[in-house]
C-alpha cells in the first residue's frame, strides 16, 4: 500500500471508525446474573430475576449489559451457568445466585477467575470468616447476627427462657445455628430442641412434634422463601401456643399468602421495605425503597419480595464502584475486575433500599442496625412492632 493511500481521507475515516468501535467494545461492562426463578427457591429468585431490567444500563460513560440465567434452584446448575458466564461472556462481575447453598458452591470459581460476586443470599457464611476466596464476595443482605440480635433482644424483653429451633439443613440453617447458640447463651435462654429439614421437604411433622414435646416458650424458624411456612403452620396445627419467630428469610408476600391465619402474630426482624408507610420520612432508605417498589410494580404488576431489593442494591453498589474501577483499567480485563473488587470494598455510607452500606476488608456485608426493624404479622399484613 502506498503512502498516498495511507493518507486517503476515506481510509483514515475507516481507521477512526474502527478505533471507535474497539473503544466502545472495551467501554461495555458485562454483568452476569444467576437467579433461582424456578425450583424450590423460586419464591426468592423470581423477584430477583424480575429486578434485572431495573438495573442501570449506563454508568458514567460506560454501557452495562446484563446476562440473566436461571439455575432452577440447583447448586450444580449454578456452577455450570457461572462457569459459562465467565468463559463465554467474560463478565466483569456476578450478581447471584439466589440460594445460600448455591452461593457457597460457586465461591471458589469466581475467586479463581477474579470476578467480584455480589451475593443476594441469607447466610453470612459467604463472607465470614473472611478468606482469600471470600474477599471476592460481597453480600447484599443483612448478616445473620444483625437480624438475630433484634430477635433475641425481643425474647429477653418477653422473658423467654426456653427456645425451640427449626432450621434448613444447609448453609443458611447452619450459620443461623451458630448465631442462635451464641446469643441464647448471652441471654440465658436454653435451647431445648433443635431440628433440621430440607428445602424440598413436604412434611416436617416429626421435627415439629419433637419441638412440641420440649414445650419451649418460643420457637425460631430459620429458613428462606417458601420453606419458612411449613414448620410454622405445622406447629400451629399441632397446637403450639407460644411465640414463633422468623428470620428475614420469611420477608416475602407469599409468607402471608401461604400461611394465612396460621402465621398471625409471627415476629421477624427484616427490612423496612415491609412496613414502609410506618417508617419515618427521615429514614435515609425510605425514598430509595419506595422508588424501587414503584418501579418494580409498574414493570411486573405486583410488589417485590425483599429478595428482589437485594439484587437492586447490588446494582447500586456497582453503580458507585464501576466508575472508580474504570479510572484504573478497561472493562473486560482482570485489572478492571480487581479494581472493581477494591472499589466495592471501600464503599462508604451508600444508601440503599434496605439500609446503608459501609464495607471494609473485614466486613463485606456492610449493614448496621439501620438495616432491620422488628415486624409482626397482624390482621394478615406486616406491621411495625412497637
Amino acid at each position: 500500500m502506498s503512502r498516498s493511500s495511507l493518507r486517503s481521507p476515506k481510509l483514515l475515516c475507516s481507521i477512526a471508525l474502527l478505533a471507535a468501535a474497539v473503544g466502545t467494545a472495551y467501554a461495555q461492562v458485562k454483568i452476569g446474573v444467576v437467579s433461582s426463578s424456578t425450583g424450590p427457591t423460586a419464591l426468592v429468585g423470581i423477584s430477583q430475576k424480575n429486578t434485572v431490567p431495573l438495573l442501570p444500563t449506563k454508568i458514567g460513560n460506560l454501557t452495562v449489559e446484563y446476562f440473566s440465567r436461571d439455575d432452577a434452584s440447583d447448586p450444580t446448575n449454578s456452577v455450570t451457568e457461572i462457569k459459562k458466564l465467565i468463559s463465554e461472556q467474560n463478565i466483569d462481575a456476578l450478581i447471584g445466585p439466589s440460594g445460600s447453598p448455591n452461593a457457597m458452591g460457586v465461591i471458589q470459581f469466581v475467586a479463581e477467575a477474579g470476578v467480584p460476586m455480589l451475593a443476594p443470599v441469607g447466610t453470612a457464611a459467604v463472607v465470614l470468616p473472611m478468606t482469600d476466596a471470600k474477599k471476592w464476595v460481597f453480600k447484599t443482605t443483612q448478616n445473620d447476627d444483625i437480624i438475630a440480635r433484634a430477635l433475641f433482644e425481643h425474647m429477653a424483653r418477653a422473658k423467654v427462657k426456653t427456645l425451640g429451633f427449626i432450621a434448613l439443613n444447609d448453609p443458611y440453617g447452619e450459620n443461623w445455628a451458630k448465631v442462635v447458640t451464641g446469643l441464647a447463651a448471652q441471654h440465658n435462654i436454653k435451647i431445648v430442641a433443635s431440628e433440621r429439614f430440607l428445602r424440598t421437604d413436604t412434611s416436617v411433622t416429626a421435627q415439629s412434634l419433637k419441638v412440641l414435646a420440649a414445650s419451649p416458650d418460643a420457637v425460631l424458624v430459620a429458613a428462606a422463601g417458601g420453606p419458612t411456612v411449613l414448620p410454622h403452620t405445622t406447629l400451629v396445627d399441632q397446637g403450639y401456643k407460644g411465640q414463633i419467630y422468623q428470620t428475614h428469610g420469611a420477608a416475602l408476600p407469599d409468607f402471608l399468602k401461604l400461611g394465612g391465619k396460621r402465621v398471625e402474630g409471627a415476629i421477624l426482624a427484616a427490612s423496612l421495605m415491609l412496613v414502609l408507610p410506618e417508617i419515618a420520612e427521615s429514614n435515609p432508605s425510605k425514598k430509595m425503597a419506595s422508588d424501587y417498589i414503584a418501579a418494580y410494580e409498574k414493570l411486573n404488576g405486583s410488589k417485590p419480595a425483599t429478595f428482589g431489593a437485594n439484587v437492586f442494591d447490588a446494582g447500586l453498589l456497582l453503580q458507585k464502584a464501576i466508575p472508580i474501577a474504570a479510572a484504573k483499567a478497561k472493562p473486560g480485563t482482570k485489572e478492571f475486575r480487581a479494581a472493581l473488587r477494591d472499589a466495592l470494598e471501600q464503599t462508604k455510607e451508600l444508601v440503599a433500599t434496605q439500609g446503608v452500606y459501609n464495607m471494609t476488608a473485614a466486613d463485606h456485608s456492610g449493614f448496621d442496625d439501620r438495616g432491620r426493624v422488628l415486624i409482626v404479622v397482624k390482621d394478615g399484613t406486616w406491621k411495625l412492632l412497637k
